[in-house]
């Protein structure tokens, strides 16, 4: 076998031509001639038989190299092994009723291979190419070309693409047309860090790669386009966070002469359509509206997950007066009610309370009601009084538990926000395959930044405030409301716009409310006020989230599995071992010398 195995050489396609994917044949192509191309999934040699699963990327065919057949071929065959690239040619014929598959489409047929050709050998895999891979996450991104060969994979890839492909037949439809921005820009402050590109021809200057199209789309809106859109790669040098990428894809768009009603309209029916086309799913329209500041005292968070009930509660007011100091002293305490929650158990609790350590929370208190009493430590610290209150507020029952936080509002909103999603997900309270869409609106225009002393726009500088709050940015500019709305969709905020500035006066009543000077504002932005000087229509817009949207339609826990070549938390790509140094010759060119440090450059 090792001399047939030596002898077996890979030969060129030449003339064959593949006929069919190993995913189409059934039993209406019986007894026809094809050609399947494709890598082998599994071989079974059963001595006068060897069955191989011929796999593309739209699924399986079993092929069978029989004595009666090809004997030359079957002997041939012992050679094959997982991952080989074949083509092979053969006819189509019903399988035996005790060998049909039901779980392929293809389980009811075989083909029985007259010829073949090897076009490719290959190594064993490091992990084996199937779904049911228990390979770690870095290996596999080490090598993504054999992961995208997995089914599981594959099958995302493909609907992005058909997420794509429908989001460009609803806007071009719509009227909208479709413009590519620059990628090589200059650097603006717009929140995250930029990435930089230093010049070759301007030794000390900087292009720098966009984080969204922004100002483009708005010059785009000045120059009179009326409807704008964009698939676009956005970067920003940001520390990855929960699930980021340094590299990303938005779906944008800017719209002129509207308000909020009819870009958010405009947007409902396109993810409505959307779901409806790719996963046969109604989203009921208009989807639900909740105010900022709504959403945070009931969810803690501004992208809530309202498949569930479970709703925060504040009790500042209930136990202000305690013999606990934590609640008498703390600026905000709110309460977090499980119904039935009693039966978890002490280490589960102190698992919850390392988890709400992660957003600044100190520690977690909790109360457990039972028929005869509160077993809790803190609970000989409430007066009658106090439990009186609380269970009227709360709606406390026997069985329940009631978690508590008192901290600053950031800190208790937070931990307690996600606190309340962990415990969805324990209790079984999040249906599964729901999806509730949701706009969150009326957001804060600024907020205030402590480490710069200074008011930072929320969204970006280019948003516009409520009717009649541009007034407030003088005098009391926390309390401004921005014309924002964010589209949230179980949990995740998969989509956020707003209603821009668009003349000048206001531009720069804006940017001196975040610090700026004339000279400093025109420095930045003199572009963009020069064009708003020039008949800037009213206008505004949204953009998409194109990896968390395909990844919650995909019913993915992580953007990465939906991207072809996604990065690390720290932002590297182990294929290719990006970043890397670069020779000195790079270097010299773009006029640059690295501290010996920071980067050793090649040689």
């Amino acid at each position: 076998m090792e001399e047939t195995r030596s002898k077996l050489q890979t030969q060129p396609l030449g003339w064959w031509v593949r006929s069919h994917g190993c995913n189409e044949l059934s039993l209406e192509h019986d007894d026809l001639e094809v050609c399947l191309m494709g890598w082998v999934q599994y071989r079974r040699d059963h001595g006068g038989l060897i069955f191989i699963d011929l796999r593309d990327r739209d699924g399986l065919t079993q092929v069978v190299f029989t004595p009666d057949v090809n004997a030359q071929a079957l002997e041939e065959a012992h050679a094959l092994r997982s991952e080989y690239v074949l083509a092979v040619k053969g006819v189509v014929r019903k399988r035996p009723e005790d060998m049909v598959n039901p779980s392929l489409l293809t389980g009811e047929i075989e083909v029985a291979v007259r010829d073949f050709k090897l076009l490719n050998r290959s190594r064993t895999p490091p992990f084996l190419i199937e779904d049911r891979v228990e390979a770690a996450e870095n290996l596999r991104l080490k090598h993504r070309y054999l992961d995208i060969r997995r089914p599981a994979v594959a099958k995302n890839l493909r609907l992005r693409s058909q997420v794509v492909h429908e989001i460009r037949n609803y806007l071009h439809t719509a009227g909208f047309i479709e413009v590519e921005t620059p990628v090589l820009t200059r650097s603006t402050p717009e929140g995250a860090r930029d990435f930089l590109v230093p010049s070759r021809l301007s030794h000390g200057h900087f292009y720098a790669l966009p984080q969204s199209p922004q100002l483009f789309k708005q010059l785009l809106m000045c120059a009179g386009l009326d409807r704008y859109y964009q698939v676009v790669k956005c970067f920003r040098d940001e520390d990855l966070r929960a699930d980021r990428q340094p590299e990303f894809t938005q779906v944008d768009m800017e719209m002129s002469f509207v308000e909020e009603e009819g870009i958010m309209s405009e947007a409902e029916n396109m993810i409505a359509g959307l779901f409806k086309k790719v996963l046969d799913v109604k989203l009921e329209t208009p989807f639900l509206r909740l105010n900022y500041s709504q959403a945070i005292a009931d969810y803690g968070l501004d992208r809530p997950d309202v498949r569930f009930d479970l709703t925060l509660r504040d009790v500042t007011d209930v136990v202000r007066g305690s013999r606990f100091n934590l609640f008498a002293r703390a600026e905000l305490v709110k309460a977090l009610r499980v119904p039935g929650g009693a039966e978890l158990s002490r280490k589960e609790i102190d698992d919850y309370t390392d988890f709400v350590s992660i957003y600044g929370a100190k520690g977690l208190a909790w109360i457990k009601i039972k028929d005869d009493e509160w077993q809790s430590p803190i609970a000989k610290f409430l007066s009658p009084e106090e439990q009186e209150g609380l269970t009227d507020v709360l709606g406390l029952e026997a069985g329940d538990i009631v978690f508590f936080q008192a901290a600053s509002p950031e800190v208790v909103n937070n931990a307690l926000g996600y606190l309340r999603l962990k415990l969805g997900e324990r209790f079984g309270l999040i249906p599964e395959n729901t999806f509730a869409p949701i706009w969150i609106m009326d957001f804060p225009l600024l907020e205030w930044d402590a480490d710069e002393k200074r008011w930072e726009a929320r969204h970006h500088p280019f948003t516009s405030p409520r009717d009649g709050h541009m007034e407030l940015l003088e005098k009391e500019p926390g309390l401004a409301l921005a014309r924002a709305y964010d589209m949230v969709i179980n949990g995740q905020e998969v989509g956020g716009g707003s209603i821009r500035i668009h003349t000048r006066d206001d531009q720069e009543k804006m940017f001196a409310a975040l610090g700026m000077d004339l000279q400093e504002s025109r420095n930045k932005f003199g572009f963009l006020l020069q064009a708003l000087d020039y008949g800037a229509p009213p206008h505004g817009g949204i953009a998409f989230g194109l990896d968390r949207l395909v990844m919650l339609m995909a019913g993915c826990s992580s953007i990465r599995d939906v991207i072809a070549f996604p990065k690390t938390q720290k932002a590297a790509c182990l294929m290719t071992d990006a970043p890397a140094g670069v020779s000195n010759r790079q270097l010299r060119e773009l006029g640059i010398r690295l501290r010996e440090a920071e980067n050793k450059p090649q040689d």
